[in-house]
């Protein structure tokens, strides 16, 4: 019954600490962190096939041309460049890029158009500005980010060239790990991502049918798998290069071709969920996005009860598995259970799903301190419940071996020891305490006890337990103690010398002497916890207890008696003084050899 209440407890306890975690989760306070180890764990860098170069906008440039914005015309000479060769023409041009409405200058506004509309194979860059607002969903009516205006290329432009929008997703933690397939445009429509108007491109140039494009979310937002690092696309080549010919345009024939930002300052540079300590420039993420329509790869997050639910049953599972564990055990659960939830993670997202990698090795590292912890405060507790129990009636040396053993040592039930036994007695007790006023006899019983105690500790014995004027004690039990008998010996012989010192105290204030009779004996006994669970005695029993008892009884005041086993242990290191069966013990054959110890040499 009282097993089953504790696997009951201990069942309720993991299931209320799998709930406090999943209410975490849940609650989106993790998010941050959540998305960071997902990003390390899940986005793994790739070796691009040069498909697609980028050409920056670079501070060589900058220092030729001034800050941005440029002369357009500029972006001619660099498209005319790229495109003055059909055979070498790239089989897309993007330019990452805003030409919004016409510039101060006609003629270049009118090159850029006409360098555009000479290759048919351009596209500039758009963006929408985004507000709040009311708007109307399956669910009623909720407050979202709606356009509020269109920066779209100059009519000229736009009449020539692809489009495609730029918009980045923002993310709480500022880190890019979505791109944009489209944006509704009010009163323009549906358009699509420059990343996606350049794929389609490129495919179109080489007579393949594109990838279909990935599902995504209400606001036309899909998880982006990144192929490389920043830096992976760039080559080195500036714009300027274009602009000077000093590069072989051939370089570029049958590729995508990507010119925008790559200079610190000009505010077009992100952390990213493939690298969120080195910012990647926007028309990197741009080639990301290309590479990540030519792999035809969208891996989609699980829907959010999915993980919250595995999380919940994988915390109840831990809990219970690392209930009351070694630390070694436990170690090795909380690792195996976060190593394998990461490769399953791992595994998955090559399938195309995400899960959110940090819950469960959180959950598996918080029950692990906890277990850790609880067995600390439980082995404490253990430590207390043993200092309690013995502190006071065995050696020092003996309550350390019970402090390394722990609390199993102290469980109900007995094991069989060969131990060594004492018994002693006061002589003449019963009549004195006749003679004497109650608090002189609980004095003078005080006295005796704390002399018998004093020898049986320094002698490293258990002292057993107190009946009336008797007191027991054992050696080499619940730990093997070398030469057992020779130190119970050596305690009874202690005994004998003190009471000499305290029955001459007790004459000269009591009238009244007292003297120890002893009795020694060594052979097998069961100790242990005997008794009930509510109320039990570390003690020990059998026939070996019961004859140092009479032993002891027989003893005359003054005199040890001992068994022939305790004195063939002991040897030449004895004097002892054969009685033979003259002294008949109670449940003893005849023939039961009873030897006095008169001495011991050390």
């Amino acid at each position: 019954m009282k097993q089953r209440k504790a696997s009951v407890k201990r069942i309720l306890i993991a299931l209320l600490a799998a709930a406090v975690l999943t209410a975490v989760a849940a609650s989106g306070w993790l998010a941050s962190w959540n998305n960071t180890m997902t990003d390390s764990l899940l986005q793994r860098a790739k070796v691009t096939d040069g498909e697609i170069v980028v050409i920056g906008i670079d501070q060589r440039a900058i220092e030729e041309f001034g800050p941005m914005p440029w002369n357009r015309s500029v972006f001619a000479e660099a498209i005319s460049y790229l495109d003055a060769d059909p055979e070498t023409a790239p089989a897309a041009i993007g330019i990452d890029v805003l030409f919004v409405g016409e510039s101060a200058d006609p003629d270049a506004d009118a090159y850029l158009a006409e360098a555009a509309a000479l290759g048919e194979n351009v596209v500039v860059a758009a963006a929408a500005q985004f507000g709040s607002g009311i708007v109307g969903s399956d669910d009623g009516f909720i407050l979202d980010s709606v356009v509020r205006g269109w920066d779209a290329p100059y009519d000229d432009l736009a009449d020539v060239a692809a489009q495609g929008q730029i918009n980045a997703v923002g993310e709480i933690d500022g880190v890019i790990r979505r791109s944009r397939l489209y944006i509704d445009v009010p009163e323009v429509g549906r358009v699509k991502s420059f990343a996606r108007v350049l794929y389609e491109m490129y495919c179109d140039y080489r007579g393949e049918e594109p990838n279909p494009e990935p599902e995504t979310n209400r606001d036309g937002a899909y998880y982006l798998s990144f192929t490389a690092k920043p830096g992976a696309y760039y080559t080195g080549v500036s714009v300027l290069d274009l602009i000077e010919g000093t590069v072989d345009p051939e370089e570029f024939a049958g590729k995508i071709v990507l010119i925008g930002p790559y200079a610190t300052g000009m505010q077009d540079d992100y952390p990213t969920a493939i690298d969120r300590t080195n910012t990647m420039y926007g028309v990197e993420i741009q080639a990301n996005a290309i590479d990540n329509f030519r792999a035809n790869f969208y891996p989609k997050e699980a829907p959010a009860w999915i993980p919250l639910a595995i999380l919940f049953a994988v915390a109840v599972a831990l809990a219970l598995l690392l209930w009351d564990r070694r630390v070694a055990v436990a170690v090795t659960i909380w690792l195996g259970a976060c190593s394998v939830w990461i490769g399953i993670a791992r595994i998955l997202y090559g399938a195309g799903v995400v899960l959110p990698v940090l819950y469960v090795p959180l959950a598996a590292t918080i029950l692990f301190i906890a277990s850790v912890a609880m067995n600390y405060i439980r082995a404490a507790r253990e430590k207390r419940f043993v200092q309690n129990t013995f502190g006071h009636y065995v050696d020092p040396a003996v309550m350390k071996q019970l402090l390394d053993g722990g609390a199993e040592t102290l469980e109900l039930g007995g094991k069989l020891y060969d131990i060594a036994v004492l018994f002693v007695d006061i002589r003449g007790f019963t009549t004195m305490s006749e003679a004497l006023d109650p608090p002189t006899v609980v004095e003078i019983i005080n006295k005796y006890l704390t002399l018998t105690t004093e020898c049986i500790m320094k002698n490293h014995g258990t002292l057993d337990k107190f009946v009336g004027d008797c007191t027991m004690a054992f050696w080499n039990a619940p730990f093997p103690q070398e030469d057992a008998i020779w130190l119970a010996c050596r305690a009874a012989m202690d005994m004998v010398e003190g009471s000499k010192a305290l029955g001459e105290e007790l004459q000269q204030r009591f009238g009244r002497s007292v003297t120890f009779g002893v009795g020694v004996n060594f052979g097998p006994a069961v100790v242990g916890n005997i008794g009930a669970p509510q109320r039990m005695d570390y003690t020990a029993i059998g026939d070996t207890v019961n004859t140092a008892a009479r032993l002891e009884a027989n003893a005359p005041g003054g005199k040890i008696l001992i068994s022939r086993v305790v004195a063939d242990a002991l040897g030449s290191r004895a004097e002892v003084t054969s009685l033979g069966d003259t002294i008949k013990l109670k449940g003893k054959a005849e023939g039961f050899e009873i030897l006095t110890l008169d001495a011991l040499h050390e």
